[in-house]
């Protein structure tokens, strides 16, 4: 009887190693992605096909606010904790340098190979490299465009002078309330307004990691958005206006001209619009009449260094900026594609005929400034500008001010860039 027994525990260990293997084989790695709110609505097709796809990954969204900064302050907080709950984190293109320098991303290159941007569009791979590794990849371009009324006049202003003359004759006719409204809120939103005036002035946010920003050219972009409110081409209102209130103006025919994003044509030609057909794009006007500069805004995924699934995530990456995920975000949300191929889809350019013009607009975009700190030097810009817009303040000495100010901060910060 006692010979018995070393064969029953044969058994029992062989038992037990099969369950354990069988879980094991059983397992599904699961993958967290924080997004934006629009986002998390926009890719919850595209989430539940993945899974369906990938039975041995389970990929889920985090739904995180609506606003940009909220979302960057929510991944921030679970990162500072040392266990963060995401894998993959949907970045605005200003986050990267910030992120990359403390350490909680992950290069790519060594995921997705050295060519990873080679078939992105001109414009949408700017802003997913620092200091020598690629840190995200683009999942949406966007850039600042000049919206305006076909049904008004027959061609888009080239200059500032331009817009001006023509929101004077169309408000003189009664035609429009207001010329030209954007975005003047006290919040990043002003920023990438800002560094579109002032390409079209001929000046410059950053050059050599020093702040350019009482040169000629950043006082005279100043005082246009001022002289815009003074001449009543643009609503005293604008100091309180973002996006969403930039458009339920222009698309109430208060305004003939409106600065915005692209997702902004979906939402003008949708059935029952009053503006449907009647709306064209450019981008923003400059001095000399040459294309203008587009605040490059998009919205890419990258890999936290802490995830403890970094394979699963890669893939879900690799899945959700697809060409195929891509086309599916642009023919069910508008949202603009960064793969080359896609602007020449026939059936993308049936369903989005500006497409081309959004390619062109993508290859005029610009940069804000590559740095770590670039959420504080856009907090002490939109907050002086604010001031200027309300009539606080002088362009000369806010100007002064703010250079005054940009200075200290890269100081005090070590002259991070």
């Amino acid at each position: 009887m006692p010979r018995r027994w070393p064969l029953l525990l044969v058994g029992l260990m062989t038992g037990v190693l099969l369950g354990l293997w069988g879980l094991a084989a059983n397992a599904v790695e699961r993958v967290n992605v924080l997004m934006p709110a629009p986002f998390a609505e926009a890719t919850a097709d595209l989430v539940a096909a993945f899974n369906r796809d990938h039975p041995g990954i389970e990929l889920s969204v985090t739904r995180g606010p609506l606003e940009t900064e909220a979302v960057s302050d929510l991944a921030i907080s679970s990162l500072l904790l040392g266990s963060s709950p995401y894998d993959l984190l949907l970045m605005d293109v200003t986050w990267t340098p910030k992120y990359a320098a403390a350490g909680w991303l992950e290069p790519l290159e060594g995921w997705l190979g050295e060519d990873a941007l080679a078939d992105l569009a001109p414009g949408a791979e700017l802003g997913n490299a620092f200091a020598g590794h690629l840190w995200r990849f683009p999942l949406v371009a966007d850039m600042g465009l000049l919206y305006w009324r076909t049904d008004l006049m027959q061609a888009p202003p080239r200059t500032p002078a331009e817009l001006e003359a023509i929101s004077r004759r169309l408000q003189a006719a009664g035609q429009v309330p207001w010329g030209y409204v954007w975005e003047g809120k006290q919040y990043e939103g002003l920023s990438c307004v800002y560094v579109e005036m002032l390409r079209g002035f001929g000046g410059r946010w950053l050059e050599q990691e020093q702040p350019e920003l009482n040169s000629a050219a950043a006082v005279q972009a100043t005082a246009w958005l001022r002289h815009l409110v003074e001449a009543g081409i643009t609503p005293p209102t604008v100091a309180n206006m973002a996006e969403p209130e930039a458009l339920q103006a222009f698309q109430a025919g208060d305004a003939a001209f409106m600065r915005n994003w692209p997702y902004a044509w979906a939402e003008l030609n949708k059935p029952g619009s009053p503006l449907r057909g009647k709306v064209g794009i450019t981008t923003m006007v400059s001095e000399t009449g040459e294309p203008h500069a587009a605040t490059q805004g998009s919205w890419g995924l990258a890999l936290l260094a802490g995830s403890r699934h970094k394979a699963a995530a890669v893939e879900a990456l690799r899945y959700l900026t697809s060409v195929e995920a891509q086309k599916q975000l642009n023919l069910r949300w508008g949202y603009t594609p960064t793969r080359l191929s896609l602007f020449n889809d026939p059936e993308l350019l049936a369903a989005n005929p500006v497409l081309a013009e959004l390619k062109l607009a993508l290859s005029d975009a610009v940069l804000r400034p590559l740095t770590p700190i670039y959420a504080q030097l856009s907090d002490l810009l939109y907050r002086e500008l604010n001031s200027v817009i309300t009539g606080g303040i002088q362009p000369e000495p806010a100007m002064e001010q703010l250079q005054g100010n940009s200075e200290r901060l890269l100081i005090t910060a070590g002259g991070q860039r």
